[in-house]
């Protein structure tokens, strides 16, 4: 194969990864404005429920929450593959440059807050930056976005809750339940109680924050027509029609509180996520449990 003509099925590649990315969200969007319900006024409400499997147990309701979740996965994976493609040892793509950054300032993040031993978790750590970031961003297209929805921030939590409850276990059984009574064995219960808040207050704190955002726009927004309703209300024609305070104003405080404020929020949840697993793990006691493991197999 010629120069030219790898030259030309590698660009055709990046066009293929360039569309995928922004088909899935366009798709969503012609979705939204498909199904959305026609309203009056300001109408706040939760996620549309587009059509329900049945189950054995409980109806499984698919929403409109989880399928933006899908398409942002999709965007996500389509951006990675574009980021990726081409990589070679000599540095000549922009892209590289920047897929690389990302990668030492991810792997600088969790070394410094969770240890060389958790290098590893680097991965899941931008995965849940990406995914929380994206979802949140993806109300800035007039999508619902995931994270306003408590059931997808809670499977977060539930997961990262089962990760941090491995790494404790890691250390033996006993040494897990040993940890319910320190300080004190009369702590046991608040101790109990505090273990299973963790992933109820991860997911109440992102999703409180991120909705708390959507709902306070849609109410300035409304606020902000009715001003301009009632001072050009009077003027004649199409006058009394220009949305004179919807100019620009939305639009900064979109700023903070969809863009801004939904980044924070990714970035916090990733924290805490990086504080707890960390925390749980005792390496010391892991590592003094290895070698009494050892010693007893060579004996």
């Amino acid at each position: 194969m010629s120069e030219s003509e790898k030259s030309l099925k590698f660009k055709i590649v990046d066009i293929i990864y360039i569309l995928m990315m922004i088909l899935p969200l366009v798709a969503g969007v012609i979705l939204k404005l498909l199904t959305k319900p026609a309203t009056e006024g300001v109408s706040i409400t939760g996620a549309q429920i587009y059509f329900t499997i049945p189950m054995p147990i409980q109806d499984f309701p698919v929403t409109e929450s989880q399928i933006t979740s899908l398409l942002v996965i999709i965007t996500i994976l389509f951006v990675c593959l574009y980021l990726t493609h081409g990589l070679n040892e000599r540095i000549n793509l922009k892209r590289q440059h920047f897929a690389e950054m990302i990668v030492e300032k991810v792997d600088k993040l969790v070394k410094d807050n969770m240890g060389e031993y958790f290098m590893g978790f680097a991965p899941f750590i931008v995965a849940i930056l990406a995914l929380s970031a994206f979802s949140s961003l993806s109300s800035l297209l007039g999508l619902y976005p995931p994270t306003s929805d408590i059931n997808v921030v809670g499977g977060w939590a539930v997961l990262v809750f089962i990760i941090i409850t491995y790494f404790k276990m890691k250390c033996g059984p006993l040494a897990y339940l040993k940890g319910f009574t320190e300080p004190v064995a009369l702590l046991a219960p608040i101790n109990f109680v505090s273990e299973f808040a963790t992933p109820v207050s991860m997911a109440f704190r992102h999703y409180g924050n991120v909705l708390s955002g959507t709902v306070i726009s849609v109410l300035l927004g409304s606020a902000l027509a009715g001003l301009s309703s009632m001072l050009l209300g009077a003027l004649p024609g199409f006058l009394a029609d220009i949305p004179l305070f919807q100019f620009g104003i939305p639009a900064v405080l979109s700023i903070y509180f969809d863009v801004f404020s939904g980044c924070l929020q990714a970035f916090i949840f990733a924290m805490l996520t990086m504080v707890y697993v960390s925390g749980a793990f005792d390496i010391t006691a892991y590592m003094q449990r290895k070698e009494r493991k050892a010693a007893k197999s060579k004996k």
